[in-house]
C-alpha cells in the first residue's frame, strides 16, 4: 500500500467519512480549500489506480467508494512515523510535547488512553496464571 500525498489523503478522508459510494460533487463540498472539478476529478483516478477506490457510473455521475480501509492505512502510516523517531513512542511524544504539540487536554486524553490498556494488559496477564501451578501456563 502506498503514501498518499496530502491531497489525495484528503479525498480518502472524506470518502472514508461517508462511509458509502460519494460522487465528486459531494466530496468538492468537503474539502478544506476550494479545487476546480478537473483537479480533483485527475486526484480520484489517482486513487483508483492505486487500488484506494473504486468507481461506479450511474447515468453521468460516478461514485467513488474506499477499497481500502481507513483503519488500515492509519496503523502502515503510524508504523512510517514511528520510525522518523526510532521506533520509539516515547519519542514521538517527546516531540510533539517540546513542539508545543500537545495540549493538556491532549496530555490528559493520552494519559487516560495509556491507563485503560495498561488495565487490559494487566488483566490479560492475569489471566494466563495457572491457579494450580502458581505461575504461567
Amino acid at each position: 500500500m502506498k503514501r498518499l500525498p496530502e491531497s489525495e489523503l484528503e479525498i480518502m478522508m472524506i470518502i472514508w467519512r461517508h462511509g458509502g459510494p460519494v460522487n465528486r460533487m459531494e466530496i468538492e463540498a468537503e474539502l478544506e480549500k476550494k479545487v476546480a472539478a478537473p483537479t480533483v476529478l485527475s486526484f480520484l483516478n489517482r486513487l483508483e489506480a492505486k487500488g484506494f477506490v473504486s468507481v461506479e457510473k450511474v447515468g453521468k455521475v460516478n461514485w467513488y467508494r474506499p477499497l481500502v480501509e481507513e483503519e488500515a492505512y492509519l496503523q502502515r502510516e503510524s508504523k512510517s512515523i514511528l520510525r522518523l523517531y526510532r521506533n520509539s513512542l516515547k519519542n514521538f511524544v517527546t516531540a510533539l510535547y517540546e513542539g508545543d504539540a500537545l495540549t493538556q487536554q491532549d496530555m490528559e486524553e493520552l494519559a487516560d488512553f495509556l491507563e485503560k490498556k495498561g488495565q487490559k494488559v494487566r488483566t490479560k496477564e492475569a489471566g494466563k496464571e495457572d491457579p494450580e501451578r502458581g505461575g504461567d501456563r
